[in-house]
């Protein structure tokens, strides 16, 4: 009997063109410098180093001892379904029906289960970039076509409608917008957004998928503002999607969630019936505890953030050939490193993009951060200030000094 060699697998087409993501790749060598006895400060994942508040670990640990550890409807529990639908409409004007929610494990579930539940081959989902690496990575493994659309630094790396307008064909099927944004911390207020909803209804086979997972963590009086609460005539086509990964400090919870047409969540429901199956019970407990609970940490967190954004923005502006555009949300500062390329480090290595920048500073600087490539925007890189003010200060004054070498 032939021995089965590791060279005889055969990966479907599916995923041949993709990879893990790579943030999670530069994670894992940052981990690997770590054992080695580096000191890696690793500014590339999106999670909060605050903790999960009290009272939702409390709401979690009383499930439990109710017994709440079984099976539970597919799409969520009636309570969590009507906490979530209390969200929807206190905080965003949005009246949503059970059979108009559904809830998964994780954001990244729910638009997995749209992209699957609707996108045939050929279909076109719009992406304004720099974007979170996952969207296109799903548009593809459900045999879309990511049509992805550069929304420069001196557009506030927002999608203008003349730009929409352009790229919307007759296979168009979403327009992904998130807001505020993962890396650029760019936000759309409501002047912006009133120009992008006006083309999408001068195109009603376009479809708007909303991800506003960051939308308690804005600054400078900045208010969010959501598509289908905007324009009821949207409404219809639009699922808007929220968790609480970040503003809760809850990403190992693995609790995402979305509201829209009874007919997408209905035809989502069979993707995750056949996948996962209902988010798990002690996360849909604790979930109801952080969108009923107290809410006053939200703004006191988003301080902290802000303090942090401030810190960083104003070390990468004070390298010379880095430029950083000041977030309007989320905690990401999405910066330029475009004046820094084509110079010669030390050793006598010449740096010509954006993932050798990133690369050198982890070898060198023991700081990891994600190149803007893997965004979509390639001259760029994105810090990831979720973490506490001294390890910025320090990571900042390695960038700087790193920099400072480079001829």
């Amino acid at each position: 009997m032939k021995d089965v060699d590791a060279s005889d697998f055969r990966p479907a087409e599916r995923i041949e063109q993709l990879g893990v993501s790579e943030i999670l790749a530069i994670g894992a060598r940052a981990a690997e410098l770590r054992a080695s006895g580096r000191d890696i400060i690793t500014l590339g994942a999106g999670e909060p180093d605050f903790d999960t508040p009290d009272h939702i670990k409390q709401a979690a640990w009383e499930a439990m001892q109710r017994g709440e550890t079984k099976y539970t409807a597919l799409t969520g529990t009636a309570a969590l379904k009507k906490a979530i639908a209390g969200k929807f409409a206190r905080e965003n004007g949005l009246d949503y029906r059970p059979s108009e929610i559904i809830a998964c494990t994780g954001a990244k579930q729910v638009i997995f289960n749209a992209m699957m539940a609707t996108l045939n081959p050929g279909d076109e989902v719009i992406i304004p970039t720099p974007y979170w690496v996952t969207y296109s990575d799903i548009v593809e493994l459900c045999g879309g076509t990511p049509v992805l659309v550069p929304c420069a630094a001196d557009q506030g790396f927002r999608l203008t409608a003349a730009q929409l307008r352009e790229a919307i064909t007759p296979r168009t099927r979403w327009l992904m917008l998130n807001s505020p944004s993962n890396p650029s911390g760019a936000a759309y207020a409501a002047e912006h957004l009133r120009p992008l909803i006006d083309v999408l209804l001068e195109a009603p086979h376009v479809w708007l998928m909303v991800d506003d997972m960051y939308e308690h963590i804005v600054y400078d009086g900045f208010r969010h503002a959501t598509p289908a609460a905007m324009e009821p005539a949207i409404r219809p086509r639009t699922l808007t999607i929220n968790g609480v990964s970040k503003a809760y400090a809850m990403t190992g919870w693995r609790l995402g969630y979305g509201g829209g047409p009874e007919a997408l969540i209905k035809a989502m429901s069979v993707i995750q019936s056949q996948s996962t199956s209902a988010p798990c019970s002690i996360s849909q407990a604790a979930t109801i505890a952080a969108l009923e609970g107290p809410q006053e940490f939200l703004a006191e967190r988003a301080e902290a953030f802000r303090a942090r954004r401030d810190l960083v923005v104003a070390a990468l502006e004070a390298v010379p050939g880095l430029a950083c555009r000041t977030p309007q949300g989320a905690f990401y500062a999405f910066a330029e490193c475009g004046g820094v390329l084509g110079r010669q480090t030390p050793d006598g290595r010449r740096l010509e993009s954006d993932r050798e920048f990133c690369a050198w500073l982890m070898e060198t600087a023991d700081v990891a951060v994600v190149p803007g490539t893997a965004f979509g925007l390639p001259g760029h890189f994105r810090v990831s200030y979720a973490t506490d003010v001294e390890t910025l200060r320090t990571a900042m004054a390695r960038i700087a000094d790193a920099c400072a070498t480079l001829a």
